[in-house]
Order: structure tokens, then C-alpha cells, then sequence
């Protein structure tokens, strides 16, 4: 078997010449028209540009340059120079326009042939000529014996037969309309050149995947490609204008590669084939390759390189040594019938390279040479095409928009595609519908109501305990204070405690029937759960889809063609479908062209009717306003097909009664999520109560604690001051009898002091000595505006809002009630019995308080108005 490496030998590939040119200068010309046409002044402040694009010119037409990366990139500045000159500058022999200006350029394949036109294309066409030849002279310069070498010398190929294509297709044409035309720079030429350096390209590539040691099978495809690209180079060369413009060595040269890599293909290919002992195949193709070899070498020996023929020559002797081989395999174990070349089918190809894109390369709209330098009438002209053009486009977008939106009336009319979509089992609900499921199965469901019915229960409780802790104090108190009173009698002074904690008890008391009433709105609540408990478990099943019902095929069928029925149905949508894609992509190439038309250049270098440059450019639109017409043709057509098919599909699987039991689970959800959503709103409504009347109980357990030991420091005083009188009449008794001192009867029934030290004044008292209460908090429940956690001890509460709305219908969640503050005589504004004058109770009898200042001292703690707001009378929240 021969080396596999068998074109290692065929490093030989061609590269183009430039074109040269002759001096012209640009400079005079071009600020002469400035200067006639615009102003000296507009002249001087382009002197910048006009010096850029002299020089341009003078390197361009100094050949050969120093440095091919260097000059490449001369190219590329030049022509967008020339781009920017060309919508500003008309260059013709028109006695308005610059009409001084050559432009000559020297065929590169016939040097004696030139082209000379005042046409600033023949000017851009040579440049990209040139660009693409000195791509062309990069990839020869590169050393290809390293796989990075190659790998270059492949991309620069690859962007010279991008030069060339873009000349091929934008420029070529436009420079060839003059009376003086050469043939290398020709449509035909460039696209010739284009598909050269492809071939070049993936030659490139083919010899790196030799060197990576790539299956047969995969050598194969590339190398085929190799040889399509030269055929298609060669097809050209061999057709007018260019069958006699090339000298037969680059005939040779194009000619022996496209045999030499199709040769190559079937040497490749039938390694493989060897190796899946697919003998016979194998013969064919190894004697195809030889074949196209000896036609190759009968015909295009002369001019071409000696490298390249050696190659040819190793490589049929590496054929022709695997015929030997396959032939007598075959003869001796296989047997199998050789296959005549014409039967045999195209070898696979792959193209592995691509011309290089030049828009972005060579665009010029971002450049701001001469970007000053617009012409008044040509910028009115300028706009009024674009108001075509935005007519045009805003007419055409309309009627595609309209014609999806009858589209989508009328597939909405007919229930499609959700009735196909229910027959193969992928059901939907109405989206607004779906988010509202979604929003309940987010918030727990209503499985999760149990979870916030036990918060509402642990609320309650914890109420009830705030209720009872706080009756329990007041009532120790008076319990305490009544023990006192029955033992000291007369002497016990201070006012009894039930007079002065009846406005203390009475909130109390309204707050124990709040919690009865809210006890049964609560009850009222866990019935309604209870009761719709079946009918708002559909929204607890995931998916939500699950609960929807299914389009059953008919049980019988006379004919069975139920499914050839709806198959047509789905493939009529199919195609709606596809229409509708078809006026996306119509739109988005309108606006494409749209932003690519800018016919400025043309305006200011036309000397015709502008009105006829209007009627030739907006045409370019015509073609896609044919498509669109034929688009909401088509669909309307296919519109009335889809609504036969779809009362026969309707008729089959009964779809009216499907509908109506689809829209009874619909309204069934509606019905579960109303009534989750009413539940849902009621309980929120009793959690917010509860937090709220517990803020009011621990504010009443506050103020009571603050009773309590404002009391406890007037017992202490008190009982000093009966020790002090009993002291005082024993002292005379024991005078009379010898000074003798009996124990006191109030000192043997004295109750023992908690703290000996001197009463403070309660107003310095910190709040770390205050009893803590504990607190139930919900949850994620958030706290109620108006109300403070630690309310001050002996300072008026801030007033908070109603933090719950009543509603007109339903049991209350009832509100503490508000009493009227009575006056201050009512109250503890006098001292506490005769002749004590505490530090707390120091205000002058029968006269009002004053307005508390902040930093005086507050009032005290049992003579502060309610906290509790009562709101008007209203319904609870729950709902019937």
C-alpha cells in the first residue's frame, strides 16, 4: 500500500499580480469643487481629508510595496476613502461634475491592455483587485511545511476570494459600463479568481488533515472538494471573455490540480472502500483516478511546473499499485463484478473554507471623511426617497399585521389549535386563567388553609392568656388592697382599687367579648373550609392541566378515517404556521433593505431626473411586495380549507360536547379559586385582628402592671404613716404607764417590705423592671402600623389606626370599643388621702391637666386614653 501522504509533493499554487496604474492627482480636482460649490472656508476645514486621500493615492500607485500586510491594509483605507468620495464628489465628463479626473488602470494578465473612465468604479474595482491579490501574495509568502504555516496561508487565501467576490458582486458590473473595459477586472474574472483561491484554501486544509493522520473516508471528502473548486476555476478559463486572456500555463496548472485532488478523492476513497471490503468498488474508482490522470498529462503537460507533475506521477504509481492489489484479490477470493465508471455515484465532498466577508471589512459609513460635506439639494432629495421607502415599508408591515391577526380570529373562532392540542393529550388553560391556579398553588393552595387556620387558633390562645394574666393582676391587687382596708380600717385612707381600675376593667371586658365574637366568625371560617373542601381540591392537582377532560376518539367508526381526518387538520395548521414565519422573515427584509438603501451617492452623481432614480430605486421593493401579496393569498386560501377540515373533525370527535365540558371545569376552577380567594381574604382579615387586639391587650397589661406598682409605692408610704400614728399613741399611752412600749398590733400584722429603699419617683423607673409579657407573633406576618412593641410605661400611647375594614355583611371580628376619657375629676388628679403629697400625684385638685409637653412629666399610667380606636359599626369580614 502507497504512503498516504501522496501529494506531500504538491506545494505549488498560483497568486495574482497587481494591477497598475498610472499618477493622478486628487487633491486639485477635489478642492476646487469644494471651494465653487460649497466655500473657501468649507475647503480649508477639509484640508485634513484631502491631504488623507492624496497620499492614498500616491502609495497606492507605488508598487511594490515594502511590507504585504502593509500595503493590504493601504487598500482597505483607500477604498473606503474612495466610497466616502463617491457620495460626495461627481466624478463624470459632465460640465457640473469633476470632469478633469482619469482613471487608468493596466490589465494584470495582458499588460498592454488598459481601461481609462472618468468612473470612480473603475477606481474602487481596481483597488479590490489589488486588495485580493495581495491576499493572494500573503498565502504564497507563508511557509507551508508547518501546520500553523498552513493554517495562515489558508486564511489568507480565504480572504482573497473574499476581495473577489466582492468585487464579483458589487462593483464589477458598475466599473465595466464604460467605453474603455479590461477583461481582468470583468464579473466573469473576478468569480473565476474567487473560486481559485478557494481551491487554494482547502488545499490548505487538506494538507493539514494528512499531516493530523484523518481517516481515509475524511481525506476523501476534502480532497474531492479541493478538485470541485479548480473544475469550477477551470470551466471558467475555458469560456468567453476569458478562454484566450490566460497564457496555458495557468491552463496547465488549474487543469492538473482539479486531476490531480479528484484522482487524489478516489485514492482516498478507496482505502476505505478496501477496508469494508467492497472490492469491486474499489477497482472502479482507483481506475477512474488513474484515467483522469492520463487525460490530465495528455493534455496540460506544457507550462506547467515540474513539482506539480511529480506529484501527478506519484500519485499514479501509488494508484496503480492498489489496482494491482485489488485486482488480484479479487480474482482470487472475491469474485466480484467490476462496476463501469458512469455508474458510479458522485464521490462525497466537503468544503471546509469560504469566502471571507468584506462588508464589514470595507463599510465606510462609520468613517467621518468629508462627513461635513452634504449638498442641500441632495439631502432634500435624500429625505423625500426615504419617505417612499418609510411609506412603502409602514403599507407593507400593516398588511402583514393584519393579516396575522385574522389569522389568529379565526383559529380562535374555530377553538385550533387547542382541540388538536387536547386530542394528543397536551391540554391548556386560558392563560389568565393558569396564572390565577398558579398564584393559589404559590401560596399554599388550599391545603396550606389548615396551616393558617392553626395561626389563627394559636392567635386566639394567646389573647385569651394576654386576658386572663392581665385579670389576674388587677384582681391580686384588689385583693391585696382589700386585706389592708379590712385591717387597718378608718386608717386605711387610699381609694378602694375597683374605683379606680372600673375603666381598665370595662376595656377588658369589651376585649373578652371581642374574643367571643371573633371565636365564632373563626368557627364560621373552619365550617367554610370544611364545606368547600371538595370543591377547592381542583386546585391542589399538579398540573392543573390534569383536571381538564380529554377529546376521546369515537368508540365506533364506520370508515376509520378519524385519523386521516385530523392529520390533515394538523397539517393544514402546520402550514398556516409556516406562513406566518414567511411574514416574519418578509418583515425583517424590509427593514434590512431599508437600512442597507442609501442612494445618496447615486443623487449626487446622477444628471438625470431624479423622479426616475426614484422610480428605478423603490422597485427594488417590488419583489417583496409580490411575496407578501402571494403569502396573505395563500393563507386566505388555506384559511377556508382549515375550516372545512375542521367541521368534519368537529363532527367526528364530537368537539361540541367536549367544549361544554371543558368550560364547565373552567368555571369550576373560577368557582374554587372565588371562593379559596374569599377564604383566603377572611382569614388574613382574622390574623390581622388578632395581632391587633393583641397589641391592645398588652398595652391594657402594661398600663395595669404600671397600676400595680404605683399602688405597691403608695401601700409602702401608707403603712409608714400608720406606723407613725399608732407609734405616736402608743408613745402617750406608755408616758401615762411608766414609758412601758408594747408591740403594735400594726407592726405584728405589718406585711414584709420586697424592697426597703425609699419609693422613687415612678417617672425614672427604666422599663428593664416591667414584667415581660410574652408575645405571639404569626409568621411572615407583618407588623401593624401604629403600634409600638415596648409602649412607655407612664407616657399616652401613640394612637393606631384601624388595622382591620369591617365589612357590611358577616359576623364581626369585633373591634375593642372606644370609651370616652372621662374628666379628670373622675381620676387619680387629687392626692391619694389626706395630707400625702406624693411625687406622682402633685397636680392641683379640681383643675385639668395640661397638655403633656415632651420631657415634662407624663400623666399616670391608669388615666391615659384608650389606645383603641373603636371604628364605626360595620359587618365582619367573613362573607356568607
Amino acid at each position: 500500500m502507497a504512503s498516504p501522504s501522496s501529494t506531500a509533493a504538491t506545494n505549488v499554487m498560483l497568486a495574482i499580480f497587481e494591477k497598475k496604474t498610472v499618477s493622478l492627482d486628487l487633491y486639485r480636482p477635489l478642492r476646487n469643487y469644494i471651494v465653487f460649490n460649497y466655500s473657501e472656508r468649507e475647503a480649508q476645514n477639509l484640508e485634513d481629508d484631502l491631504q488623507t486621500i492624496k497620499q492614498y493615492r500616491i502609495e497606492i500607485e507605488r508598487v511594490p510595496a515594502d511590507s504585504l500586510p502593509a500595503r493590504r491594509d493601504v487598500l482597505k483605507n483607500y477604498y473606503k476613502a474612495l466610497c466616502a468620495v463617491e457620495s460626495r464628489f461627481p466624478i463624470s465628463n459632465d460640465k457640473d461634475h469633476i470632469n478633469s479626473v482619469f482613471f487608468t488602470w493596466y490589465d494584470t494578465f495582458k499588460n498592454k491592455q488598459k481601461a481609462v473612465q472618468q468612473n470612480i468604479h473603475l477606481e474602487k474595482a481596481a483597488v479590490l483587485f489589488n486588495l485580493g491579490a495581495v491576499h493572494s501574495q500573503m498565502g504564497l509568502s507563508l511557509d507551508r511545511s508547518a501546520v500553523e504555516g498552513r493554517r495562515q496561508a489558508s486564511h489568507s487565501f480565504i480572504a482573497a476570494a473574499g476581495a473577489f467576490a466582492f468585487l464579483r458582486d458589487n462593483v464589477a458590473m458598475k466599473a465595466s459600463m464604460g467605453s474603455s473595459t479590461t477583461v481582468d477586472m470583468s464579473v466573469e474574472c473576478a468569480g473565476m479568481l474567487e473560486r481559485l483561491m478557494l481551491a487554494q484554501a482547502q488545499e490548505c486544509v487538506f494538507e493539514n488533515t494528512i499531516a493530523k493522520g484523518s481517516t481515509p473516508g475524511v481525506c476523501a471528502k476534502i480532497s474531492r472538494q479541493v478538485g470541485i473548486y479548480y473544475e469550477e476555476a477551470l470551466a471558467a478559463l475555458n469560456v468567453a471573455p476569458l478562454n484566450y486572456h490566460f497564457d496555458k500555463g495557468w491552463l496547465a496548472h488549474v487543469q492538473l490540480k482539479a486531476a490531480l485532488f479528484y484522482a487524489e478523492a478516489c485514492y482516498r476513497y478507496g482505502m476505505e472502500l478496501h477496508e469494508k471490503e467492497e472490492i469491486a468498488e474499489e477497482i472502479a474508482r482507483l481506475k477512474s483516478g488513474i484515467s483522469a490522470l492520463s487525460e490530465a498529462k495528455k493534455t496540460s503537460t506544457k507550462g506547467a511546473a515540474q513539482q506539480l507533475l511529480d506529484a501527478i506521477n506519484k500519485l499514479e504509481a501509488n494508484l496503480n499499485q492498489n489496482l494491482a492489489r485489488a485486482v488480484k484479490e479479487n480474482d482470487r477470493v472475491y469474485l466480484m463484478r467490476v462496476p463501469q465508471a458512469s455508474s458510479l455515484s458522485p464521490l462525497p465532498a466537503f468544503s471546509m473554507v469560504k469566502p471571507l466577508p468584506m462588508n464589514d471589512v470595507l463599510d465606510a459609513s462609520k468613517g467621518k471623511m468629508f462627513a461635513s460635506l452634504v449638498p442641500d439639494n441632495s439631502a432634500k432629495e435624500l429625505s423625500r426617497y426615504t419617505e417612499m421607502v418609510d411609506d412603502v415599508i409602514r403599507t407593507q408591515a400593516e398588511r402583514l399585521q393584519q393579516g396575522s391577526e385574522l389569522a389568529r380570529v379565526k383559529l380562535r373562532d374555530m377553538d385550533l389549535p387547542d382541540s388538536i392540542l387536547a386530542l394528543e393529550g397536551n391540554l391548556t388553560l386560558p392563560m389568565a386563567l393558569k396564572e390565577e391556579v398558579e398564584a393559589v398553588q404559590i401560596c399554599g393552595g388550599p391545603a396550606g388553609l389548615e396551616a393558617e387556620l392553626q395561626q389563627l387558633n394559636d392567635l386566639k390562645r394567646v389573647n385569651q392568656e394576654l386576658l386572663v394574666q392581665t385579670e389576674e393582676l388587677l384582681q391580686n391587687e384588689a385583693t391585696e388592697d382589700a386585706q389592708f382596708r379590712s385591717q387597718f380600717g378608718t386608717r386605711w385612707t387610699r381609694p378602694q382599687s375597683s374605683t379606680l381600675t372600673k375603666n381598665l376593667q370595662d376595656r377588658l371586658n369589651r376585649f373578652a367579648a371581642n374574643l367571643k365574637q371573633a371565636a365564632e366568625s373563626d368557627a364560621r371560617i373552619e365550617r367554610s373550609v370544611r364545606d368547600h373542601a371538595a370543591l377547592m381540591s381542583i386546585l391542589d392537582r399538579r398540573p392543573i392541566e390534569s383536571a381538564l377532560p380529554t377529546l376521546a376518539r369515537p368508540i365506533m367508526s364506520l370508515d376509520a378515517n378519524e385519523d386521516a381526518i385530523a392529520g390533515a387538520l394538523k397539517q393544514s395548521l402546520r402550514q398556516l404556521e409556516g406562513l406566518g414565519a414567511q411574514r416574519a422573515g418578509l418583515e425583517d427584509m424590509l427593514k434590512e433593505m431599508k437600512r442597507k438603501d442609501d442612494i445618496l451617492p447615486k443623487l449626487m452623481t446622477s444628471t438625470g431626473s431624479h423622479e426616475d432614480l426614484f422610480r428605478k430605486e423603490i422597485a427594488k421593493y417590488d419583489h417583496i411586495c409580490e411575496e407578501i401579496a402571494k403569502n396573505l393569498e395563500a393563507q386566505e386560501k388555506l384559511l377556508l380549507q382549515i375550516q372545512a377540515q375542521n367541521e368534519d373533525f368537529a363532527s367526528i370527535f364530537n368537539l361540541e360536547d367536549y367544549k361544554a365540558s371543558r368550560e364547565r371545569i373552567y368555571k369550576q376552577i373560577e368557582a374554587a379559586i372565588s371562593k379559596y380567594q374569599e377564604i383566603k381574604e377572611n382569614i388574613n382579615e382574622g390574623l390581622k385582628f388578632y395581632v391587633t387586639l393583641q397589641d391592645a391587650i398588652t398595652n391594657v397589661k402594661q398600663q395595669g402592671s404600671d397600676f400595680v406598682m404605683t399602688r405597691n409605692m403608695q401601700c409602702r408610704e401608707m403603712m409608714d404613716e400608720v406606723q407613725r400614728q399608732i407609734s405616736g399613741l402608743s408613745f402617750q399611752e406608755n408616758k401615762g404607764s411608766n414609758g412601758y412600749n408594747h408591740p403594735s398590733a400594726v407592726q405584728s400584722h405589718q406585711v414584709p417590705r420586697s424592697n426597703p429603699q425609699p419609693p422613687a419617683d415612678p417617672a425614672n423607673i427604666p422599663n428593664a423592671v416591667r414584667p415581660l409579657i410574652p408575645t405571639y407573633h404569626p409568621p411572615q406576618q407583618p407588623a401593624m402600623p401604629g403600634y409600638t412593641q415596648n409602649p412607655p410605661p407612664y407616657g399616652a400611647p401613640q394612637q393606631p389606626t384601624p388595622p382591620y375594614n369591617l365589612q357590611a355583611s358577616g359576623p364581626p371580628y369585633p373591634p375593642p370599643q372606644h370609651q370616652q376619657q372621662p374628666p379628670p375629676s373622675h381620676e387619680y388628679g387629687q392626692p391619694a388621702y389626706p395630707g400625702w403629697r406624693g411625687p406622682y400625684y402633685n397636680a392641683p385638685p379640681q383643675q385639668p391637666a395640661p397638655l403633656q409637653q415632651p420631657g415634662s412629666m407624663p400623666r399616670p399610667p391608669y388615666t391615659v386614653p384608650s389606645p383603641y380606636h373603636h371604628p364605626p359599626h360595620q359587618g365582619g369580614y367573613y362573607r356568607q
